[in-house]
């Protein structure tokens, strides 16, 4: 188990992410949503990052029922605030936004102190729990003055008070995550899609900032939306079609993988697990199924000729660290 900074609020190497089981794109059942989580539970998953962005709160729904008949000791939590869910008539869907859910509420930007509160509360509730473990500010990309304004402090006091374990911000950049790392004290951030075996933009400052304050990074994307899992004609990158300069290498990468007898997933987990400032890799799933193969590949790394290939034939920078960094150190 990894710490989140000096907070105390420990994670796994491996965490589950609930995007899926909020609908993500497609529909998936209560009971495949409560099988996904069980799996990460067999699987020896104990930290569950969730949104009410997530499905307007289904994925929080969702996630507190599958996990009310384990111990709330020794499971980590997080959620995230910035997007406070209001009401709304209910026609239509949410697929605009992403999920395949009735449109029963509609999102508002909101960071001030009294909106983070209040989207806490509200997270609280449909989780079915008193506290949770980490809290997120999510997205301020447009609203970053605010964000460090109101947000920031709120967090900061309600971590004084005990109300969450540790605090952060969760984005798919990395300027701005900077910045909360060299001028707030958040205990971890979560970036999202910067640092793959395709996008390494988090190794020029984020991870060094990281490093040199003792600030954890959790590390999501790994596959960059689907073009790392199973790279083909139609695979997404960023959640749109990928250019075909990128699946050219990823479809490299494969091969490479491939020739070593190991996969292309369990290269994209290995390597965002092996930078000493992350601290866990969180990774979505939908069904058991998927948690079961994430979990697989996960422990199954690839050996150390994998990595000399890809750092020979540069396609990977050598400042990147590789498990074979750590493997090949003298003793």
């Amino acid at each position: 188990m990894n710490t989140l900074g000096r907070s105390g609020v420990e994670v796994g190497p491996l965490a589950f992410g609930g995007g899926g089981i909020g609908n993500l794109y497609t529909a998936v059942t209560d009971e495949q949503a409560h099988e996904a989580v069980a799996a990460a539970r067999r699987r020896g998953i104990r930290y569950f990052d969730t949104a009410p962005h997530y499905g307007l709160g289904l994925s929080e729904r969702r996630l507190g029922e599958a996990l009310r008949q384990y111990p709330r000791s020794g499971t980590t939590i997080s959620t995230k605030v910035g997007r406070r869910l209001e009401p709304a008539d209910g026609i239509g869907d949410d697929l605009a936004n992403g999920f395949a859910v009735p449109a029963t509420h509609r999102r508002v930007w909101d960071f001030t102190a009294d909106g983070i509160r209040r989207t806490l509360e509200a997270s609280l509730e449909r989780l079915g729990v008193d506290r949770v473990d980490v809290v997120y500010l999510h997205d301020p990309d447009d609203h970053a003055e605010q964000a460090f304004r109101e947000g920031y402090p709120a967090l900061e006091e309600l971590r004084a008070q005990g109300v969450v374990g540790a605090i952060g911000a969760g984005m798919n950049q990395t300027a701005l995550l900077t910045r909360f790392v060299e001028d707030t004290d958040v205990d971890v951030v979560l970036c999202a899609g910067r640092y793959t075996l395709l996008d390494q933009s988090a190794l020029t400052e984020l991870l060094p900032a990281a490093r040199r304050r003792g600030t954890s990074v959790v590390i999501g994307g790994a596959f960059n939306s689907g073009l790392l899992a199973d790279p083909r004609p139609g695979s997404t990158y960023n959640y749109a079609a990928a250019p075909p300069e990128l699946l050219g290498r990823a479809l490299r990468l494969k091969s490479v993988a491939e020739g070593h007898g190991t996969t292309l997933r369990a290269a994209a987990l290995a390597f965002c697990a092996a930078h000493p400032a992350v601290a866990s890799v969180l990774v979505g799933a939908r069904s058991a199924a998927e948690v079961d193969d994430c979990a697989e590949q996960f422990h199954r790394p690839p050996p150390p000729s994998f990595w000399r290939e890809l750092r020979e034939t540069g396609l990977l920078p050598p400042e990147a660290p590789v498990p074979a960094d750590r493997t090949e150190e003298p003793s």
